[in-house]
């Protein structure tokens, strides 16, 4: 029996060298054997020398059209949260399969209007949605799927930081949108649909929220609760999951895999050990005991690039459905009305 021919890497460029970009994108394309990383696009001069200084030779471009043009065939959008909706429909339009950080697009009408887009040109649209491939989730999963918990109950989850000075501004939706974006994507995959959102926020003088609170009732009855917070000098544990016959609660810090990205490693370099997270670090399975260790999932953060390569060509699905960031933002629509006006937002059906 002839072995299939290797797959020939996608040939992908990267939109905006932020942090974002710089420190989670760049890194993760670069060491994606199926990805062929052609460059950065990106007109600022600052930002152009910080591509030099990281990547001698990578190259540089003005605009999306001219990545398309050198035959580009993917690009990841990591820019200002505002510009998210727009530049991922021009990227479609150019013929590019694309990659849009969080959060995809500011309300469910945006994000419904680039699904449909990219649905009907035919082209692979994924949700930057890497915390679906956190050690500590992966773990929740993991133990969910095995029935280790019995039937779940409810779902506490928090991204809760100390850095008020820090964070995005009212043109990004606040931090509602950038934590809580990952929070409800995690709480949907792993608890099914909503029938009722229920939030409160805390503004800042200046406009944009950094700290509030979810409640979600699922449709099947179990519930989540959410907190993210740039203000919190006393951060709570990460994961808190009540099953009928078990609970298991991560008191540990936020996935390691983002530190190690900022200190400049990653999958390429480390290897086996990418995602590994210390035993100091694992959470734990109670049964109204002490609990006792369960090891953590590796982390696999490097799982989305080569799975997103594979969609482009026509070897398996997305990594994370484009209907998917629709239903996290039709939430998170319903929870700033809700932390708005006080009520709770019933979804009808």
């Amino acid at each position: 029996m002839t072995a299939a021919a290797p797959m020939p890497p996608v040939r992908f460029g990267l939109l905006g060298y932020g942090f974002g970009g710089r420190r989670f994108h760049a890194p993760l394309l670069g060491a994606a054997p199926e990805v062929d990383f052609l460059g950065v696009v990106t007109s600022s001069p600052d930002r152009r020398a910080q591509v030099a200084q990281d990547s001698p030779g990578r190259r540089t471009f003005d605009s999306l059209e001219q990545l398309a043009s050198i035959g580009a065939e993917a690009v990841a959008i990591s820019t200002p949260a505002a510009t998210h909706s727009e530049l991922t429909d021009r990227a479609l339009e150019l013929g590019l399969a694309v990659v849009c950080d969080k959060p995809f697009a500011l309300d469910a009408a945006a994000a419904t209007r680039s699904a449909e887009l990219a649905e009907r040109l035919g082209l692979p649209l994924a949700p930057y949605q890497n915390r679906r491939w956190d050690s500590d989730f992966l773990t929740v999963r993991r133990l969910a799927a095995e029935g280790a918990l019995g039937d779940l109950v409810r779902f506490e989850s928090r991204f809760e930081r100390f850095a008020p000075d820090r964070g995005p501004g009212t043109s990004g939706g606040g931090t509602l949108l950038d934590f809580g974006s990952h929070l409800v994507d995690q709480a949907l995959l792993l608890m099914g649909p909503v029938a009722s959102v229920y939030a409160e926020w805390r503004l800042r003088d200046d406009g944009p929220d950094d700290d509030f609170f979810i409640a979600l009732t699922h449709t099947g009855g179990s519930r989540s609760h959410l907190w993210g917070s740039r203000r919190q000098p006393a951060p709570g544990p990460r994961f808190r999951v009540t099953g009928t016959t078990a609970g298991y609660v991560s008191g540990a810090p936020m996935d390691g895999q983002e530190h190690l990205l900022v200190a400049g490693h990653s999958p390429a370099s480390l290897g086996p050990a990418w995602g590994a997270e210390p035993s100091l670090h694992w959470g734990r399975l109670h049964r109204g005991d002490a609990g006792e260790p369960v090891p953590s999932e590796r982390g696999s953060w490097d799982a989305f690039y080569p799975a997103f390569a594979r969609a482009v060509r026509g070897l398996g699905p997305v990594p994370v459905e484009p209907r998917d960031a629709v239903a996290s933002a039709t939430v998170l629509d319903a929870a700033r009305l809700s932390a708005t006006d006080g009520g709770i937002v019933r979804f009808s059906g």
